[in-house]
């Protein structure tokens, strides 16, 4: 029987047989939410991140204190349509130029460009034509393993660690149990390398942090560097080919390739990944603990050894800021590090950290220092405050470089669960907001 059926405004006849039991849902509504996002909270991330510039010298900051979208606009919808223009609208932006020397501040606000809007039909009108941002379907950041055989059937690990923007790493085993890593695909050297690198510099100090094994005896055995210096130089030449590799240079290039927010940034899916991945509570539950496992707060033996480690202990071990474990498993000894991220749970914190924008997994360490430097209310507030960036970081962390080490060499143990990349939980949706996001990031 035909039927009228309504879809938003619009009135149609239906010819099915079946009546519908659900209206039709709001297909452009994630286009207009994640304009809006990016109108109200995206350009806000973007002007911070970049926020203060320092000119050479450091006497000159410009920061940017404010923005605003103009409601003055030259042209509505339908003019824009009809003179072939593009439907915007001015964006100003308040900024403040210090000059360090003489004390001088001055405010002003500045036009940064006209900024294209997007209709109730979640289109922009450029040029007269209307035009649609058509989300991608990416990658999702985290850091995700795999095993496949080679071509004799041996079974390799390797793994990829995937920031939102930024370099990539790369550990990848070979036939002869070898680990490498490949540093924003260039070319690969042995795993040990980056971890003289990040501070453990002898052998010793890296057979102690990971634990013996035939994988790390065989890496240390390809490995020709013996301490940080010589470690630094080696990467330097493998990045930066043909240029003179120096101590200074080489220590800018790494903490420009992961340990700079602006140039590195994992967004908050990939810090929620990282943790939920490399945290030592999902690694470690179900397993038999090689030694005593005892909380160094209290002193209470929370597993014995030889003792299964249940699900809820394994979280109480993680929440007691516990981040290396001794694993028993077929009979050697296997170590397990997670990356020193914790629930927000563990801490008796006497305001709520949500307020300002701290939820999920901290980093123990930080965390700690605060609480034990800080008694005062107010002060600690203001603390947690000025250290949201170490305390939630957007980029990779020493610890977090270690832990999926660990979890790499776990693998060979079978300690640890290989990853689908082309699932589709392991992608997600690029939208309109976050593209003009990162287009406005490029500007």
């Amino acid at each position: 029987m035909v039927k009228p059926v309504t879809y938003g405004k619009r009135v149609r006849m239906s010819y099915s047989r079946i009546d519908e039991v659900l209206d039709l849902p709001d297909l452009i509504e994630v286009q207009r939410s994640s304009y809006d996002w990016f109108i109200n909270e995206g350009l806000d991330e973007v002007l911070k991140d970049i926020s203060p510039i320092e000119d050479y010298t450091g006497s000159l900051v410009l920061e940017f204190v404010s923005h605003y979208i103009s409601d003055q606009l030259k042209y509505d919808e339908a003019e824009s349509r009809e003179r072939d223009a593009t439907y915007s609208a001015p964006l100003k932006v308040k900024v403040r130029l210090i000059n360090k020397d003489t004390g001088e501040i001055k405010e002003q606000e500045v036009f940064m460009g006209d900024l294209p809007l997007m209709t109730s039909k979640g289109t922009f009108i450029i040029n007269g034509a209307e035009r649609v941002v058509v989300s991608q379907l990416v990658r999702s950041p985290g850091v995700y393993y795999k095993e496949e055989p080679d071509k004799t059937g041996k079974s390799l690990v390797s793994s990829t660690l995937i920031p939102n923007r930024g370099a990539w790493l790369d550990y990848e085993t070979d036939s002869n149990d070898v680990v490498y890593v490949r540093i924003d695909r260039t070319r690969k050297t042995p795993i040990t390398v980056l971890l003289r690198i990040l501070g453990i510099q002898t052998n010793s100090e890296i057979l102690e942090l990971l634990g013996d094994s035939r994988h790390i005896e065989e890496t240390l055995a390809k490995d020709a560097t013996v301490d940080r210096e010589s470690a630094l130089i080696e990467v330097y030449k493998k990045q930066r080919p043909g240029e003179p590799p120096t101590l200074e240079s080489a220590e800018s290039l790494i903490n420009n390739l992961f340990f700079d927010h602006r140039r590195y940034d994992l967004a908050k899916v990939g810090r929620y990944k990282f943790n939920k991945k490399l945290s030592i509570a999902r690694r470690i539950e179900g397993q038999e603990s090689a030694e005593d496992i005892i909380n160094n707060e209290t002193g209470e033996l929370l597993v014995e050894e030889g003792q299964i480690i249940e699900p809820a202990t394994a979280d109480l071990i993680e929440l007691s800021g516990i981040n290396r474990v001794v694993l028993r498993k077929d009979d050697a000894d296997v170590v397990v590090i997670g990356n020193n991220f914790v629930d927000l749970k563990a801490f008796d914190l006497p305001f709520d950290p949500e307020n300002l924008g701290l939820k999920g997994k901290v980093y123990y360490p930080k965390m700690k220092e605060l609480l034990e430097n800080y008694s005062d209310v107010t002060e600690l507030e203001r603390e947690v405050r000025n250290n949201l960036r170490v305390l939630s970081p957007k980029h990779i962390t020493v610890d977090d470089i270690i832990a999926s080490v660990s979890y790499q060499f776990n693998l060979f143990h079978g300690i640890g669960i290989v990853d689908d990349i082309d699932h589709l939980g392991n992608r997600r949706v690029r939208s309109v907001g976050e593209l003009l996001q990162n287009q406005f990031r490029i500007g």
